[in-house]
């Protein structure tokens, strides 16, 4: 359903706010990549593409990494968007240009209230809901 580095952009963004959560200490490259089993390089175009859509925060130095501002409410939603863009919650399924309620392709309807059901879901789900979770053992992560 979503790309291999939305995925892994999910992944990151849970592990900061879950970091972050039990220190105030910035997250480094490394940590983060070691944690989600991801490649050191893949792992930092993620990154990037996650601070320049301003979801991340980071700061260089020997001391730098990043950092989610408590102040934003960042949800799964932002993250897909982010990375993967607008497709899953306005494209055509099929990836027709002119697929719309009044010009539907085959799947159009058939699958309209599942994805608004998604997109809900998404939107209504905060990365710091998961990181709570996490916290309380209500959810896996590997540290």
């Amino acid at each position: 359903m979503f790309s291999k580095s939305c995925e892994y952009a999910i992944k990151i963004m849970a592990f900061i706010a879950f970091k972050q959560a039990k220190s105030k200490e910035l997250v480094g490259l490394d940590l983060i990549s070691e944690a989600i089993d991801s490649p050191r390089a893949f792992t930092a175009k993620i990154l990037q593409q996650l601070t320049k859509a301003r979801l991340l925060k980071s700061t260089r130095g020997r001391t730098g990494g990043f950092f989610l501002d408590k102040s934003q409410n960042i949800n799964l939603a932002d993250i897909v968007k982010a990375i993967d863009g607008p497709k899953l919650f306005e494209d055509c399924l099929l990836g027709f240009d002119k697929c719309q309620d009044d010009n539907p392709c085959v799947l159009h309807y058939q699958l309209k209230k599942e994805r608004n059901t998604l997109k809900n879901k998404l939107l209504s789900t905060d990365i710091y809901t998961i990181a709570k979770r996490v916290n309380r053992q209500k959810a896996y992560f590997k540290e």
